[in-house]
């Protein structure tokens, strides 16, 4: 389906175009940019609502497709967004405006730098959830690095340093395996049909030789894999959260991990179905190491945001297995939980951010009884650890169940172990609700705890609504991505190869469905 206005760029622009608009503002008008910096993260998050009241979803192939020609040989400009994809942009456009706001006294330094990379990063993340063409897509992949460079690098903690270098040197070796795949996938494409593309559905309609096929996967999933992360490419994570400022850690774990996973879901599976059916039994078994191994080490951190930041390989450890199931119950589970972790994981990191404001420390030890002091703190940062620990009636346990029964219906051994994720989660979280909410009064010297004013309540209560609605109401947007799951997963790779892009006017491939457009 084919738009006739360009919602998807401008949707996808406006962040940076109003980042580039912040270099003609004084240093010092520090409440103008701040109020500039919301206003245009606002206006982005209402074209992203305008995009999903006016989203389709019963056909399943991308819809408000844009195309242009841009740098040839099959480079060309084309976005668009499917079932899949939609609430992964609605997404990072609803938590860009509450991060911001969340640094509104815990940034006091360089606020227009700061402002203009939180923008520029939000370009980077809605870039790579719309894009249909590979090399569109690497470019968005990469740009957005470095604005979380310089987040972490310059408004992080003590050892930020040490924390940035591990973000850049795991994520750019992937990142250039992945770029040398791209371009031998475009020569593969172009000896298979005569002509260039790097189009996802056509790339999707070509079937590659196995082994040519297997290198590629495994180029495109060590980047991807990176990024989750999955065990054992895990470890600049916990550092990476812990140094970021609490606006970086909220889009980190919210947003740029869940392109690990939608990086399978978008390029690995549809391109190469026989690699990624071969290894899914090995990934699956890592997902599962994952999920053990993040939940026993969030059982013995001091710190709370590693101890978040560890929970958090555990719960993308069980997304990777329901993507891995390659059924359309582990598909959709995984889309679903990437959604409710991002909502969660992005609420205790605000809470432990505001605590932070507070006590200037994040040790477990040093905190207890806040919740006589900050009630409606601890009302609200328990929604969101019971969302994160999977209980039933929020969103947490809809995907969980949703992930599980996929990973049942591929294999019964794995399933059971990652099961451990229900008990490890619950234990984790609740020891550490328990230990900082209630016993023994432990004030820090020199502070004075204060309830949640008018903006924090702002931050938190969407994000706590939204935890609520998904969990009783998950059909309203289960719905919306079955048919881009159904297509995603049951339909067959043909075996013939794609016609050219500028002939494709009807994919080639049932595969190549739910990366084609037709006309809306």
């Amino acid at each position: 389906m084919s738009a006739s206005l360009p919602l998807v760029s401008a949707l996808t622009f406006l962040p940076l175009g109003s980042a580039l608009v912040l270099a003609f503002f004084r240093r010092d008008a520090v409440r103008a940019v701040r109020a500039f910096a919301l206003a245009a993260s606002l206006l982005t998050l209402g074209l992203a609502l305008a995009l999903l009241l006016a989203f389709d979803g019963t056909s399943g192939l991308p819809e408000f497709v844009e195309r242009a020609p841009w740098l040839g040989r099959g480079i060309d400009y084309q976005v668009g967004v499917d079932g899949i994809s939609l609430f992964l942009v609605v997404l990072a456009a609803f938590l860009t405006p509450l991060a911001l706001l969340s640094s509104w006294r815990a940034v006091g330094d360089r606020v227009k730098e700061f402002s203009f990379f939180m923008l520029a990063l939000e370009t980077g993340m809605i870039g790579v959830f719309v894009s249909l063409n590979l090399f569109l897509f690497y470019v968005f992949w990469e740009a957005m690095l470095v604005p979380m460079y310089f987040l972490i690098g310059i408004w992080g903690g003590p050892r930020r340093v040490r924390a940035t270098t591990k973000f850049v040197l795991f994520t750019m070796f992937g990142s250039l395996l992945m770029l040398v795949a791209v371009f031998v996938l475009h020569a593969a494409y172009h000896r298979a049909t005569g002509t260039f593309s790097l189009a996802l559905a056509d790339l999707a309609a070509v079937s590659y030789p196995p082994a040519l096929e297997t290198w590629l996967f495994l180029a495109f999933a060590l980047a991807f894999a990176v990024k989750v992360p999955l065990f054992p490419l895990h470890t600049w994570l916990p550092d990476a959260h812990v140094e970021a400022p609490t606006a970086g850690s909220v889009l980190l774990a919210a947003v740029l991990l869940k392109m690990g996973a939608y990086g399978f879901l978008r390029l690995g599976l549809p391109l190469f179905p026989g690699a990624a059916a071969s290894f899914a039994p090995a990934l699956s078994v890592l997902a599962v190491i994952g999920i053990v191994y993040g939940g026993l080490m969030a059982l013995v951190q001091k710190d709370m945001k590693s101890l978040v930041a560890y929970s958090s390989v555990s719960h993308m450890g069980l997304v990777m297995l329901a993507v891995f199931s390659l059924n359309p119950e582990g598909t959709q589970g995984a889309v679903y939980q990437m959604l409710n972790h991002g909502l969660s994981t992005g609420a205790l990191f605000l809470c432990v951010g505001m605590l932070y404001e507070r006590t200037h420390t994040r040790l477990i030890k040093d905190h207890g009884g806040v919740a006589g002091r900050m009630p409606v703190f601890a009302g609200l940062f328990l929604v969101a650890v019971l969302s994160s620990a999977g209980l039933p009636g929020l969103n947490g346990f809809v995907g969980e169940i949703l992930c599980l029964f996929g990973a049942f219906a591929a294999d019964r051994t794995l399933a059971v172990l990652a099961v451990s994720t229900v008990i490890l989660s619950a234990a984790y979280l609740l020891w550490l609700y328990g230990r900082v909410m209630h016993g023994p009064v432990r004030e820090p010297a020199g502070t004075a705890l204060r309830d949640l004013d008018r903006r924090e309540l702002v931050c938190l209560v969407p994000i706590v609504v939204l935890i609520l609605f998904m969990g009783l109401f998950p059909g309203v947007i289960l719905r919306r991505m079955d048919a881009a799951v159904a297509r995603h997963v049951r339909t067959p790779r043909t075996e013939t190869v794609a016609a050219p892009a500028a002939e494709a006017a009807a994919p080639a491939a049932p595969a190549a469905a739910l990366l084609a457009g037709g006309e809306r």
